[in-house]
């Protein structure tokens, strides 16, 4: 028994490392492109070396770092390949999701994300793009699109968007919002749910194409 709870504890402390590191990345505690030891990850993430090369493993296999033996591990700096890599997966994904959700989506939930875009759209343009918003924007940039994703009720598809959502973040370290992008993209998610309101699964998928388009042009600089 006590052998199982030991590999059971271990497990879950390697997914603690594994969630520590993405959020060291995101928070910028690792600069994106960092080369950094073993034992500074030791210390920083305050995991023991067993579970952390668990999570570095799992990490290198998803593309986030490279583990040089012997001499570290590097963060990937994320770039115009990457972003762009990033944007064809969502695309070919989600279109594909876009069209089931427009047919089969629950009438209260996209009502719920259609109001409460129009709430944060109304509440930016009245008091610009504070920390609140901001942070709503991201809560809703996840509600939509995972609700979408999860219309096709595939635990591979859902699983391979989760660590594609890791790489997304990091593609968007370096974004400047401002209040007329942030505006523009939230009318770009008011399309899509029009589209899906009015079950119209053809439109949809034409609105999400747009809109990752325009997005993609956006974290290239290309307004």
């Amino acid at each position: 028994m006590s052998d199982v709870v030991e590999i059971a504890g271990h497990g879950r402390l390697s997914d603690l490392a594994y969630t520590r590191i993405l959020e060291t990345l995101f928070e910028r505690k690792i600069p994106a492109g960092a080369f950094v030891s073993q034992n500074d990850l030791v210390k920083l993430l305050g995991i023991p070396v067993a579970p952390l090369r668990d999570a570095l493993r799992i990490l290198e296999t998803e593309g986030v770092l490279t583990i040089h033996p012997r001499s570290g591990i590097q963060f990937v700096k994320p770039g115009l390949e990457l972003t762009r890599s990033t944007y064809q997966f969502r695309s070919i994904v989600e279109r594909a999701a876009v069209a089931v959700f427009a047919e089969t989506a629950d009438e209260d939930l996209m009502n719920e994300i259609e109001r409460r875009h129009l709430d944060l759209m109304r509440q930016i343009e009245a008091g610009g793009l504070t920390d609140a918003a901001k942070l709503e924007i991201e809560a809703l940039e996840q509600l939509l699109h995972n609700s979408i994703i999860a219309s096709l009720s595939n635990p591979l598809i859902e699983t391979s968007y989760k660590r594609m959502h890791n790489y997304l973040r990091l593609v968007r370290l370096d974004r400047k919002l401002t209040t007329p992008l942030a505006l523009r993209s939230l009318r770009e998610h008011m399309e899509i749910i029009l589209a899906c309101k009015a079950r119209d699964p053809e439109k949809a998928a034409a609105a999400l194409s747009a809109h990752f388009t325009a997005a993609l042009q956006r974290h290239m600089g290309m307004f």
